[in-house]
């Protein structure tokens, strides 16, 4: 039997960046959660979570400039899941680089930056202003934002454009580049390859889906906005099918991009199912807002699974399917 104390978590999620992204532990949590990650500017239950049980932090999506939430309701519920129209509501960049990433230096959980645009610009902009800014281990990329400048397409729904938006990143950021693409396409491993071939040093996945419920007795949708977001465990078969497609497809081009896998995750298992997938760490997101303590319980059962099965190292469950 493999004690507690000699099972090795680490988890590096930039192996071919200089700078590295070296994780405690495969876990993160996920962007939009927690907000910023203190108490005064976010939910309730920030205040609670055991932040240094987190492999990482994904903080809330980042535009250049502050915006407003979308209409209400913003949020919910469905079977097995929540779907959420909550939009990119945030202080803008420089707040965040101002308020927020001062704090960020005195933790010891790496945070990842989520940053959104409406042009290939912006996001650049975005960038080159978060280039060493004390507290900010890297950039996750959100590429389901609207393109404004050709017409409000998304920007991942196309494998060219996300080359293009991850070349253009590069080219001025040195911060470890995660790029989180989106489940709304018929086939992802093309967009995962150009971003993987554009210089990112990881791939996250999945976003939310793209879902629409009404209300019979009003007549009208369940969210202000229209549509809205699907997350939770109602997802999770189908992100961790594109987990495994994405992993499969990188493995022999792309051996030192690792993947970030997400959608529906609960549970040990299903953490443990992502890494046999083929990812190297996965992020909670839904989860958390019912139990705070979800991300110390996958932590726990992660090596309570490595103790029985033998296993000294992390990285010996992950693709084991593949």
């Amino acid at each position: 039997m493999v004690s507690k104390s000699s099972v090795n978590l680490q988890t590096q999620l930039a192996p071919r960046n200089k700078k590295g992204l070296l994780l405690q532990n495969p876990v993160i949590l996920a962007s939009g959660i927690a907000g910023y990650g203190i108490p005064a500017d976010s939910f309730t239950y920030v205040e609670i979570t055991e932040f240094e049980r987190l492999g990482a932090f994904v903080c809330k999506g980042t535009t250049p400039l502050p915006r407003n939430s979308n209409p209400q309701p913003l949020l919910t519920k469905v079977t097995s899941g929540l779907m959420n129209a909550i939009g990119l509501h945030n202080p803008g960049i420089h707040a965040v680089i101002e308020r927020y990433a001062p704090i960020w230096t005195s933790w010891t959980t790496p945070v990842i930056v989520n940053i959104s645009a409406d042009s290939s610009e912006d996001f650049v902009q975005l960038a080159e202003l978060l280039e060493g800014v004390p507290g900010v281990a890297a950039i996750e990329v959100n590429v389901s934002c609207p393109n404004l400048r050709k017409g409000g397409e998304v920007f991942g729904a196309h494998p060219q454009v996300v080359g293009e938006v991850t070349a253009a990143i590069r080219r001025v950021s040195t911060l470890p580049l995660i790029i989180k693409l989106s489940p709304n396409v018929s086939d992802v491993r093309p967009h995962a390859l150009a971003a993987a071939d554009a210089g990112a040093d990881a791939i996250s996945l999945i976003n939310t889906i793209t879902s629409l419920r009404i209300d019979p007795q009003t007549r009208r949708f369940r969210l202000g906005n229209g549509t809205g977001g699907l997350s939770g465990p109602a997802i999770m078969p189908i992100a961790l099918r594109m987990v495994y497609e994405v992993a499969s497809a990188l493995r022999q081009p792309h051996p030192q991009v690792p993947i970030i896998g997400m959608g529906g995750i609960s549970s040990a298992s299903d953490a443990l199912e992502f890494l046999m997938a083929g990812a190297t760490a996965v992020q909670v997101g839904t989860a958390y807002v019912t139990n705070v303590h979800v991300v110390a319980e996958i932590v726990e059962g992660i090596v309570e699974f490595m103790r029985g099965e033998g296993m000294l190292e992390v990285g010996e469950i992950v693709g084991v399917v593949i």
